[in-house]
């Protein structure tokens, strides 16, 4: 039995997404700006996903503006709200130095283009305060934008404090939620935030879709240019299969959001428990309590991760060192280092994500195996670890 435990990094589609998408693309081949019968078809089917995928945030489907995913959308909320102030002064944006790379070299262009930017630090558990965004902020600053969800090791920010003080120097607030939606609650109005991002593989819909919210009345400028769909704020023609299945990913979500995350964090707890107790030498990163449900991020002490990940691998286990958007780089963890870990402790760790199809036989499956490679690995470097007091 294989075990696929990198669902941060992408989810499988769930049965209902595949039949709606397959079925979308059979027969919704309609362009949604034509006004014909075929057209409206197609509008109709993405109005509906719409609607769903503003149900499970709390939005307004006039809100709600279609994208390529993720990247994209932090790339339309950040470029889009520091243009359109820009004609104020305001040229400085705060992020944390933890966010995506996707928000991270965002602020590199636009600094390279003028903008003043600011990577406010986070603390050893991987938490940004709402005071350390304060100490930062000023009348010139536009856009403040830090992640819900870190997508390495699962903490939760403090959104709504966040926004709050980006809100009284006059700033607008982003937030990436891809790695929080369908896992936490995620309300637009009670973060108080003025645009969100999210993904559709991140919750068992399509690749390639997302969506950025914008609060009605943000100011903003397209990235994109040219027709004048989605309300004339991305131009370009709808990817009607693709939002469809979003828009059923959404629904599903919706209906099973509570009870998936008391699942998850159980399998998760239980997961992480008997790594701790099973293999000397493992502590857990970032925050314990203010996470997500389905993700632990866990250093082993004198084993390289990558070796252990393909060990794993070659056991039938899927797992991540971190960002699957980093991967391949040498660079040790931006996230990690960004806490203040030791330069092998960023090396030497593993992300264990869980998701919808994870079972407790699962679990067993991983903990049966892992103490194992890892005493292999570290006899192959002749380190003995010390076992606990």
């Amino acid at each position: 039995m294989r075990v696929y435990f990198d669902y941060n990094a992408t989810t499988p589609l769930a049965p209902e997404v595949i039949e709606a998408v397959n079925t979308a693309s059979r027969d919704l081949f309609g362009n949604a700006s034509s006004v014909h019968h075929y057209g409206q078809q197609a509008k109709a089917a993405i109005d509906e996903a719409r609607s769903a995928i503003s149900s499970l945030i709390n939005g307004d489907p006039s809100e709600i503006v279609f994208t390529s995913g993720g990247t994209e959308s932090d790339n339309f909320a950040i470029r889009g709200a520091a243009e359109a102030l820009e004609v104020t002064g305001r040229r400085h944006l705060i992020a944390t130095a933890i966010e995506h790379e996707a928000v991270l070299n965002t602020l590199k262009a636009l600094a390279r283009r003028g903008w003043k930017t600011t990577l406010v630090p986070v603390d050893q558990t991987g938490i940004v305060s709402a005071d350390r965004v304060r100490e930062t902020i000023s009348r010139e600053t536009s856009v403040v934008s830090v992640m819900h969800a870190n997508n390495e090791i699962g903490t939760i920010q403090p959104i709504a404090a966040i926004a709050a003080v980006a809100h009284e120097h006059g700033a607008l607030m982003h937030t990436d939620a891809v790695q929080s939606t369908a896992k936490i609650p995620v309300d637009v109005r009670a973060l108080g935030v003025d645009l969100l991002s999210l993904s559709a593989h991140k919750f068992n819909g399509p690749k390639g879709v997302g969506v950025l919210w914008i609060k009605r009345g943000t100011r903003m400028l397209p990235i994109l240019t040219g027709g004048k769909h989605e309300r004339n704020r991305r131009a370009g023609t709808e990817n009607v299969p693709a939002i469809v299945g979003l828009g059923v990913a959404a629904r599903l979500a919706a209906r099973k959001l509570e009870a998936e995350a008391v699942r998850l964090a159980a399998l998760r707890d239980q997961l992480e428990q008997g790594i701790l107790a099973s293999v000397p030498g493992t502590i857990v990163n970032g925050d314990r309590q203010a996470r997500v449900p389905n993700t632990t991020n866990i250093s082993f002490e004198r084993v390289e991760a990558e070796s252990l990940l393909i060990a794993l691998d070659l056991e039938g286990i899927a797992v991540s060192t971190g960002s699957a958007c980093s991967s391949g780089t040498l660079e040790p963890s931006h996230v990690l280092r960004a806490m203040g870990l030791s330069t092998h402790r960023t090396q030497n760790s593993l992300r264990f994500s869980l998701g919808q199809f994870s079972t407790a036989a699962e679990v067993q499956q991983v903990l049966g195996v892992l103490p194992r490679l890892v005493e292999k690995l570290r006899n192959l470097t002749k380190t003995a670890v010390p076992s606990r007091a």
